[in-house]
Formats: structure tokens, sequence, C-alpha cells
């Protein structure tokens, strides 16, 4: 008997480890559930644990040369079942049938399934913008590689620019600090950055916040005047000072229940009068930040919220959702304008993770699940251009300052960067020129989440699931610098319009402010 009820122990504990092994965050009484909602699939399950669904095709991601993905360990790309990856493979590391791997939770939400019928004929997309757990949780590796960051004060892990291309002037860098020249790095307490030895060293970084949060930071934006710094995470958004970088502002919903309540977007108004959060529960709200009220809501999507940009005269605003459409919204009377659909027949994956609106107002660009940037008229809403080129999801895309360059980022784990001035418009002979890309930016191992301009047009900043952001030069393509500063995902950067600084959320419940100046050559 005695011996039954000691089996019986131990079969409940080996089930409790593997639930929290499966949890996005690693599980525990005080860990809170993944991003997503009720009606993720990574809490519906004990403890967190995916939910089961119906059998879905094997679908690996594949490099240009047609190999299979691989990830640490030659692990499957991560997905709960019914999601775009389709993994059913069993996974080494913890996980099964579309599981979060162990070796570093990871979390992929997905939105939920419409209530209403889809504007367009086609199926809906099966995923979301990606949000990754807190911290290496779940496993003894995870804790092991926690105390070895901690001991050595560098984060465990480490983009090595230059990625698999090859071909790029950062290749081949050495991703470990202590063998990097003095001269061409530069180290914090928890942080460094090192610059490619390949090209002239034009900038300099430094950490100038750090402001915790107690929930993954979904967002970050600058106001226009570059005065302060917005961030969504569960439930709430703040708003920070730059100079002290202290919270002047919280804008909570108290009406919106109890549930978590991921901001997936904020965007300030260009006069700093109100914020623009939108949500996981399909509403965008606008604050009016001086009264920390709300001043109106605007209700049209059928799913998450995932991106929001004003234009430069604040008279409309845009927005991007997993319900496969964009839409323009009038800000002095709340109402739609247009619904600008992805939705093709016969799609799949078309949800809307990117928005943005260039700088003179004439344009809205949105990348989507389907690997497609698109590009429409603000005035019409008639669609312009169809930008194809990215293998796998676009998850964010930024005008460059001039509004004749668009930049995106994808799951394929590059930057494309598109000359508008050309891509599909007729050639001489009248056929379609088909889409223009002027470059690809190799360099990050893991997918690319966030990406933005500068002010001045001269650089581009990527953040990444590898957890490092990346300098580029527009031009050459070529990485100027790489920063490891967070202990996960880097999932939104963001650029100050008044110049000098930048910021970072992450998966590791840190906003981070960081300076960038330029060295005289």
């Amino acid at each position: 008997m005695q011996q039954v009820q000691q089996q019986q122990h131990h079969q409940q504990q080996q089930q409790h480890m593997q639930q929290q092994q499966n949890h996005p965050y690693g599980g525990g009484p005080n860990m809170p559930p993944g991003p997503g909602g009720p009606h993720s699939p990574y809490m519906n399950g004990n403890n967190g644990a995916p939910q089961q669904g119906p059998p879905q095709p094997k679908r690996f991601k594949t490099e240009s040369d047609g190999t299979r993905f691989k990830s640490e360990g030659d692990i499957p790309p991560p997905g709960a079942p019914g999601n775009m990856y389709g993994n059913m493979s069993p996974n080494p590391h913890g996980g099964s049938n579309g599981q979060p791997q162990g070796m570093g939770p990871n979390y992929s939400p997905v939105p939920p399934p419409s209530s209403k019928q889809p504007m367009k004929t086609g199926k809906q997309q099966q995923g979301g913008p990606y949000i990754q757990a807190k911290d290496d949780a779940g496993s003894q590796s995870g804790a092991n590689k926690r105390k070895q960051g901690a001991t050595s004060g560098t984060p465990t892990t480490v983009a090595r620019p230059g990625g698999r291309g090859g071909n790029t002037p950062s290749a081949n860098w050495s991703d470990d600090p202590d063998n990097v020249p003095a001269q061409l790095k530069r180290e914090g307490a928890d942080w460094f950055a090192i610059s490619n030895p390949k090209v002239p060293q034009q900038l300099r970084v430094d950490l100038v916040h750090t402001m915790e949060h107690s929930s993954v930071v979904c967002c970050v934006r600058f106001s226009a005047d570059g005065k302060y710094l917005a961030t969504g995470c569960n439930r709430s958004a703040q708003i920070f000072d730059i100079q002290s970088g202290q919270s002047v502002c919280v804008l909570a919903d108290d009406t919106a229940g109890k549930d978590d309540l991921y901001i997936r977007s904020v965007c300030f108004s260009p006069d700093g009068k109100y914020l623009a959060t939108g949500a996981e529960d399909k509403q965008i709200r606008i604050w009016e930040i001086g009264r920390k009220k709300i001043r109106m809501i605007l209700k049209g999507h059928e799913q998450d919220i995932y991106s929001l940009d004003f234009s430069k005269d604040g008279r409309i605003i845009v927005s991007g959702s997993g319900d496969q459409t964009a839409r323009i919204w009038d800000m002095d009377t709340g109402k739609c304008l247009y619904v600008l659909t992805v939705g093709d027949i016969d799609l799949k994956d078309a949800g809307v993770t990117s928005v943005a609106i260039s700088p003179d107002g004439r344009l809205v660009a949105a990348g989507s699940l389907d690997r497609m940037v698109r590009v429409w008229d603000t005035q019409t809403g008639q669609l312009l251009e169809k930008l194809e080129g990215h293998k796998d999801s676009v998850y964010s895309v930024a005008f460059a300052p001039d509004g004749k360059t668009l930049v995106s980022g994808s799951l394929d784990r590059t930057l494309k960067s598109w000359d508008l001035n050309l891509g599909g418009r007729p050639g001489p002979n009248g056929a379609s020129r088909g889409t223009f890309c002027k470059a690809t930016f190799n360099g990050h191992k893991d997918f690319v989440l966030s990406v933005a301009v500068s002010p001045d047009g001269k650089w581009v900043v990527s953040g990444s699931k590898d957890r490092g952001v990346q300098f580029w030069d527009p031009n050459s393509t070529a990485v100027q610098f790489m920063l490891q500063g967070h202990k996960n995902s880097v999932i939104s950067v963001a650029l100050s319009p008044a110049g000098t600084y930048f910021a970072t959320g992450s998966g590791d419940t840190r906003a981070r402010v960081w300076s960038y100046e330029s060295l005289e050559l």
C-alpha cells in the first residue's frame, strides 16, 4: 500500500513538473498566465498547458537553400496546435503537439475566433504577434542559465551578428565581449554593445533608464516632442518622463473586468494630449492624458488590436488587427472611414500585425501573417502595393522620414527596405515592374519582432527574439553595432523623434531607454 502511494506521489510530482515546463512562464503559483487572454491556447490547459486541437499537417520553416529551420537543439519553431506553424512533432525539451519548448519558453498568442463572419471569404489566421515569457523558466537548465547570467553579468543568450548570411559586413563577429577589443565594446552591469569591426565606428550607446513592469512589456512609443515614453503591458499603459525615468501617468480601464488584458500597442497624438491604446478586447481607447480619462472608444475590429499609428496632423489614426483588416478612423468623430481588408480569397494567416502612416499622411502600410506588406491610399482606401519577398510573417513596418522607403521586419529573421517609387508600378512596356526590394538585412539569429527608422533616416533599428537590438546602415545594410540588454525577446523598439534616445520593451518585464550619440570621424 505504501509503495502504491509513493508511486502515485511520484507521478503527481512528474505531472506537476511537466505542467510547469509547458507553462509559457514556467508555471508556479505566482506566475501570471501567458499573454493572449482567456482565448489563448496556452491558457485552456492545466496550469497554462496548451489545449489539444485537431491534427495539423507538419509545416517546418525552411531556409533559402531548402534546408529545414533549426533552432537551438534542432527544435521546430514554437506554436500551439492549429497555429501557423502546425508543429506536431515531439519536442525533445519537454514540449509536444505544438507546446512551447523547454529551452526558453516561447509564446505566440492566438487571436480568439471571431464571433462574426469575416469581411472577405477566406480562412481566418491562426497566429498573432509574438510575445515571449519573462525568463528562461520551467526547466533546471533554465535555472542554471539564469544563475550563470547573474554571475557573468551578461545575458545568457547572445546574438551573433551576421547570422547565416555570411555576406554582410557584420558576419563572423565574436559574440563574447571578453574576446572583443576594448575599443569595440561598451559594457554595463547587465548589458553590452559590440561595434562592427569592419565598418567605421560612428555611434556610442549607453543605458539611460530601466523601467520595471509587473508583466511583459508589449510596446514602447515616444511622444512627438521626445519628452515622454509610453509603454503597454497587462491591463495598463504607463507614461514615463524621459529625463527622470519616473512614471508620471498610469492609464487603466477599471471597467474592463479582471481578466488579463494586454495592451498590444500605444501611440501618442501629435499634440501630446492623447494616448491611443490597442488591446486584446478588440477596442481602441483614446485617453485624455491630463485627466487620465477615456475620451472615446473605437469599436469595430473583431479580434485583438496589434498596432496603432497617428497621422502627423492628428486627424486620423490607423489600426491593425488579427481580424485581417486595418482601419482608418476619424479622430474628430470616432467614425471608421475605411476598412482595409487583407483577407483575399483562399488566403490563410493574414492577420495584420503592424501598421504605419507615411510622414505626409497619404499612405498606410500594413504587415501581416501572410508574409505580405500592403500599401493603401488613406484618402480613397485604395490598395496601391502588395510587396512580396519575405519568407515568413511580417511583424513590423516603418516608414523612412522621406516617405519613399518602407522597412519591414519578419519572422524569417531579416529586414527588407522597399522603394515605394518603383514597386508595383508600370514599366516602360506597360507591364508591371513588380515589387522593388532595395535591400535585405541579414544578421539576426531569430525572429525580427520590431523595426524603426531614425528621424534623420540614417539608421534602421531592429529588435528580435534573439534578445538583441541592431543598428543598421540603410544604404550598405551593414550593422553599426549590436546590443544585448535584455534577458528575453526584444518585442518593441522605438526611436525618439527628437533624436539621441531609443527605447526597448521586452518579455523580461523591462522597458529601457538608451542614448545613441554620434562620434566624430
